[in-house]
């Protein structure tokens, strides 16, 4: 739907550029009529299952300083060595399945050569087991 690509291309101003990734073209779809909605003209939106190898894709040969990541609830174990790759020196991932985060921290930290500067938590969901994590990775 465009929820954090829009948001972050609206704060970047007309100078920034946003990219969205989504599996599901009726979401991507949707997200490209929010954009045209709210006037926002430098996002672009992409349909790729992250999952599988992404190199060919136009978009994964672009240049990316920040990514932010919110995969489904198995996480994003997979993307690991394509994240890497793109060589953002900012990595922001938000989870709603802390275990999955702790895992691909792993990896984004052992393997790929980042390191966590700040993690959270937050209760969005009152009276359930039900958590959002966010976790920030920088490379220097």
């Amino acid at each position: 739907l465009g929820n954090f690509t829009l948001a972050l291309a609206r704060a970047l101003g007309p100078g920034g550029g946003v990219a969205g990734v989504e599996g599901e073209a009726a979401l991507v779809e949707w997200a490209g009529r929010n954009a045209a909605a709210n006037r926002i003209e430098t996002a672009d939106f992409h349909v790729a299952d992250l999952t599988t190898d992404i190199t060919t894709q136009p978009w994964r040969r672009a240049r990316y300083d920040r990514i932010l990541l919110d995969p489904p609830r198995s996480g994003a174990l997979e993307m690991m060595p394509h994240v890497a790759a793109m060589g953002a020196a900012r990595i922001v991932y938000v989870s709603c399945h802390p275990a999955t985060l702790a895992r691909d921290a792993a990896v984004l930290v052992h393997e790929h050569g980042y390191r966590l500067e700040a993690a959270g938590v937050m209760d969005m969901f009152p009276h359930t087991t039900h958590v959002e994590s966010i976790a920030l990775f920088v490379r220097d």
